[in-house]
C-alpha cells in the first residue's frame, strides 16, 4: 500500500498536533505580576510600571473599584445590576459596561413589555457615568408594536442606579 504526499504529511504532523493538546491548568495570581511581562516603559496608559496585563486598569486610587479588575465604575456597575434585577438579564459585559436585559412583562400591566439596555460609561462614579436606554411595546391584535417610552421614566431608573452606587460606595462591606 502506497501513501500520497498529502497522507504522511497529516501522518508526520499528527503527533504534533496532539501534543499541543495538553491539559489545561488554571493561571496563577502571581503569574499576573512576573517581571519578564513588563510593558515599554510609556505604556498606552501612560503610566511606567504597568504590565501587559494591566492594560484597560487604571489603578488610581481616587477611582472607585480600582481593584475589581473590571473595566468600569464598580459601584456604578453593581448599582445597575440591582436596579435593573427584577427584570431578565440577556447580557453582563463588566468590561464593556453594558447590561441587557430581556422583556419583561409587569404582572400589572397586561399588554405591555419593557426592555433595558445600560450603558456605564467610565471609571469614575459621576453623574453622567451611566445612561439606560428603555425600550416599551404594546400588543396589538396579538403582536408586539414599538411604543414611546416616557422620558421620566429613563431619569427614574439613571437616579435610582445612581442613588444605589452611591449607597454601594458609604456602605463598608459590600
Amino acid at each position: 500500500m502506497r501513501l500520497s504526499v498529502p497522507a504522511l504529511v497529516l501522518a508526520g504532523l499528527m503527533p504534533l498536533m496532539l501534543s499541543a493538546c495538553g491539559p489545561s491548568r488554571q493561571v496563577r495570581d502571581d503569574e499576573y505580576n512576573d517581571p519578564r511581562f513588563k510593558g515599554p516603559k510609556d505604556s498606552l496608559l501612560g503610566r511606567k510600571d504597568d504590565t501587559v496585563f494591566d492594560f484597560g486598569k487604571n489603578n488610581s486610587t481616587a477611582d472607585a473599584g480600582a481593584s475589581t479588575g473590571i473595566g468600569v465604575n464598580a459601584y456604578l456597575w453593581r448599582g445597575a445590576l440591582d436596579t435593573l434585577a427584577f427584570m431578565p438579564l440577556i447580557s453582563a459585559d463588566a468590561f464593556g459596561g453594558v447590561i441587557i436585559t430581556d422583556w419583561y412583562q409587569p404582572p400589572t400591566a397586561v399588554g405591555e413589555r419593557f426592555k433595558a439596555t445600560a450603558y456605564i460609561l467610565g471609571r469614575q462614579l459621576r453623574a453622567d457615568g451611566v445612561k439606560v436606554s428603555i425600550f416599551r411595546q404594546v400588543q396589538q391584535n396579538g403582536t408586539w408594536v414599538d411604543a414611546p417610552v416616557a422620558p421620566a421614566t429613563v431619569s427614574e431608573i439613571e437616579n435610582k442606579v445612581l442613588a444605589r452606587a452611591r449607597e454601594l460606595r458609604t456602605t463598608p462591606g459590600v
